[in-house]
């Protein structure tokens, strides 16, 4: 059943206000791996579980921003990811209106009628997963948000979907990426868009996904959403050139996590070229071992953080 959203809208309006700018901080170090943006579209919006073989849908009108991001780690549940972000959205003057997790949503039936970004963009898990519709008013109509979550094996997988006025939508969701700890200062590098507009407006941005084999300067053999990202906007863009700069947290000797650091930094480079096709001329590999740490290393997760590999655009034109 499709609802209109003019229709449901005033019965579920909360008080009318002019839309702020939706600001997210994300439970961990996050990398936005796709995006679709129209100007103007319609897009259905579940608001109930599977039941006698459908999903009762508002059908939202207007502009659409759907993203997708990844968190690395395997220690978050998805509730941790969800919660901390339903927080702020009623923060940000959202609703809920509909709320359901995996099993109760319909399992497999309800993810099959939801618009999702394909992967690996994008995973769910059929079995565990958490899905959300909001809404806040603005002056004439609502805008509505959809929050899907959930998780493999070695990472977290959130999709963001606002569809709204035009006027409201077209200020993008700004996403910072913190680690929850009960240590303050252990904030990561900020995602505020899609890899490549970070290196476009920043000039770094860090490979946050990566995993390397335990005690090995060897890249694991994973698809690594960044690196796919990564490797779309070097082909598009075959005038830029990049460094990938490894890092290490400051346990043992200097010269030794110099050597590793570059090693890792080599090792993504080469899966660079050999799996994606990127040209060797267009990507080089340094280290820099412990000497630019993100945040403090006495703490376990400052070092995770500082363990990383970077991207560094050094095309001056």
């Amino acid at each position: 059943m499709n609802i209109r959203a003019f229709i449901l809208g005033p019965a579920l309006a909360i008080a009318a206000t002019s839309a702020q700018p939706l600001a997210l901080d994300f439970p961990g170090p996050a990398t936005q791996t796709a995006e679709r943006v129209e100007e103007m579209t319609s897009f259905r919006l579940p608001i109930s579980t599977w039941d006698a073989g459908e999903v009762q849908t508002i059908w939202a009108e207007g502009a659409l921003v759907q993203q997708a991001w990844q968190l690395p780690g395997e220690t978050m549940t998805t509730l941790q990811i969800l919660q901390p972000l339903r927080d702020q959205i009623a923060q940000a003057g959202f609703e809920t209106i509909f709320e359901c997790e995996a099993s109760d949503c319909g399992g497999f039936d309800f993810r099959y009628a939801t618009d999702v970004l394909p992967e690996p963009a994008m995973h769910v898990d059929l079995g565990d997963y958490r899905f959300l519709t909001a809404q806040r008013m603005g002056k004439e109509q609502p805008e509505y948000l959809c929050l899907m979550v959930s998780r493999s094996s070695t990472r977290g997988f959130v999709q963001i979907v606002r569809i709204g006025p035009a006027q409201d939508i077209a200020t993008p969701t700004t996403v910072t990426s913190t680690k929850n700890s009960a240590t303050a200062g252990t904030v990561a590098v900020a995602a505020t868009g899609p890899l490549g507009a970070q290196l476009e407006a920043k000039g770094r941005a860090v490979l946050a996904d990566l995993a390397f084999q335990t005690g090995s300067s060897n890249l694991g053999e994973a698809e690594f959403a960044s690196l796919a990202v990564l490797a779309d906007y070097l082909l598009s863009n075959p005038d830029r050139k990049i460094v990938l700069v490894g890092h290490t947290d400051a346990e043992g000797a200097l010269d030794n996590n110099i050597a590793l650091s570059k090693r890792r930094a080599q090792s993504v480079m080469q899966r660079l070229i050999k799996s994606f096709g990127i040209p060797a001329q267009q990507v080089a590999a340094q280290g820099v071992g412990y000497l630019a740490p993100l945040t403090s290393n006495l703490t376990d997760d400052g070092r995770t953080q500082n363990r990383r590999v970077e991207v560094i655009l050094t095309s001056t034109r």
